[in-house]
């Protein structure tokens, strides 16, 4: 029997993605503070603490909910929305900067799913959004992003967000697959995660990739991005300093007061 709210959803745009998601009455949808884009009239905002999985509980059981949320750097608090009036109702949610929105439907998937903890959007209520530590001393010490994660547990739809494209893949049993600490946004509780030193004097320190990847061994899917947040976040920094380097140009600095740009 299915304990999570059953809701539909669409979603729309290239780029920059929202996911209009469909409440029937009584129904309910939660987010992360600042997903919320628009909704109809009759659907009911609430502040709630924690996932919402835990609001039929006790005080502690909710306080234990947000406070799962809050090791992983998230917001005590979620938004619940529900549809309080008479026939159907759709309420959206957009992504918080360019990429895809990956529709997780959790049944479907063994009921987890570990993702990187900024990458959840929205989800039904009864999903339950956890932290997953990872056990290995390596993988914590060196696992930077990948090192605590969110745990996406139960049996409804759950949204992620990733930057740029996304690329998922089927790790068949014992397959391995090696990946940029940062480029990974997913992957089902099948899949073993780890953390591998790349080597080499070179590598290390001329290579420019980072001294880490993420490893992941089959058997589940995985999901892979292409632009992380922390990557396009340097660049703006990189590209916004004073000092700016300019590629492909014997101009250099004097480019800068050629296009107007040399603020």
């Amino acid at each position: 029997m299915i304990s999570n709210h059953e809701i539909d959803y669409r979603i729309f745009g290239e780029e920059m993605q929202y996911v209009e998601v469909e409440l029937d009455p009584n129904e309910t949808a939660v987010a992360e503070p600042g997903a919320f884009m628009m909704m109809d009239d009759g659907i009911q905002m609430q502040t709630i603490f924690g996932d919402g999985s835990q609001q039929t509980g006790g005080f502690l059981g909710k306080l234990f909910s947000a406070g799962k949320r809050l090791l992983t750097g998230e917001n005590l608090f979620m938004t619940a929305f529900t549809n309080v009036g008479h026939g159907k109702k759709q309420v959206s949610f957009a992504s918080p900067y360019p990429g895809k929105i990956i529709a997780l439907d959790l049944l479907r998937l063994g009921g987890r799913v570990i993702c990187q903890k900024d990458a959840f959007l929205c989800a039904a209520k009864g999903v339950s959004i956890g932290i997953e530590f990872q056990r290995r001393l390596g993988t914590g010490l060196f696992g930077g992003e990948g090192f605590i994660m969110q745990k996406l547990e139960g049996d409804g739809m759950a949204f992620m967000h990733a930057g740029g494209h996304v690329i998922e893949k089927q790790l068949q049993p014992g397959e391995l697959l090696k990946i940029d600490t940062g480029c990974l946004v997913g992957f089902t509780h099948g899949v073993d995660y780890n953390i591998e030193f790349i080597g080499g004097i070179r590598n290390t320190f001329f290579g420019g990739e980072g001294v880490f990847f993420a490893t992941l061994r089959g058997e589940g899917k995985v999901w892979i991005q292409t632009l992380p947040i922390s990557r396009l976040a340097s660049r703006i920094i990189q590209y916004g300093t004073y000092n700016r380097k300019e590629e492909g140009s014997i101009l250099g600095g004097l480019g800068n007061l050629l296009d107007g740009d040399g603020r």
